[in-house]
């Protein structure tokens, strides 16, 4: 076999391998979307009570029962949770229009004053409470943010999301398990 052959042959190989990568990759998934394990699926979620970081509000997780609640664990000192911050803002927005779903941030190993910056910096609207002794954090067992939790309108936890989440991801999830819902 002369070199020419070999240098097209291994040529072709290589460009369909890389054409095969870019197909994989396309059909996969965004990383926001990847669902991960959490020994609470399927349990009654941990209760979550604090006072609004922005209002000054009483917050709890009971007083949101009826409605799919997103709790995410975030911090201002996390890259991801402030790239995830506008998404967030976005699916709260257009959820709570529709009372169908809502948020509730907490605040993971963080100083409660540099939370507030945090969340004025990031335009957050929707309710955020500081976590003390990372009490909250522990019973869901959170072990770096973000770290996102669905909770279905019977207080069940139903999906975990370790990483950034995505409006549309949240919004994906959230449509899948009403769909579920409705057919069982």
């Amino acid at each position: 076999m002369t070199i020419r052959k070999k240098v097209l042959i291994i040529g072709g190989v290589v460009i369909a391998c890389v054409v095969a990568a870019v197909a994989i990759g396309v059909s996969l998934p965004a990383a926001t979307d990847y669902q991960a394990y959490s020994p609470l699926l399927g349990k009654p979620a941990p209760q979550i009570t604090g006072t609004s970081l922005l209002t000054g509000a009483s917050e709890s997780l009971a007083n949101l029962r009826g409605r799919y609640v997103v709790v995410n664990f975030f911090a201002s000192w996390c890259t991801p949770c402030e790239s995830e911050a506008s998404d967030l803002e976005e699916f709260y927005y257009q959820e709570s229009q529709a009372h169908l779903a809502t948020i509730i941030g907490v605040v993971f190993e963080d100083v409660t004053s540099t939370a507030r910056k945090f969340l004025i910096q990031t335009g957050t609207t929707y309710p955020a409470i500081a976590d003390p002794g990372e009490k909250i954090a522990i019973e869901y067992g959170v072990t770096g943010p973000p770290s996102t939790y669905i909770i279905d309108p019977q207080g069940i936890v139903v999906a975990h999301v370790n990483g950034p989440v995505t409006s549309s991801g949240l919004e994906a999830v959230i449509n899948q398990l009403r769909h579920k819902r409705q057919t069982t």
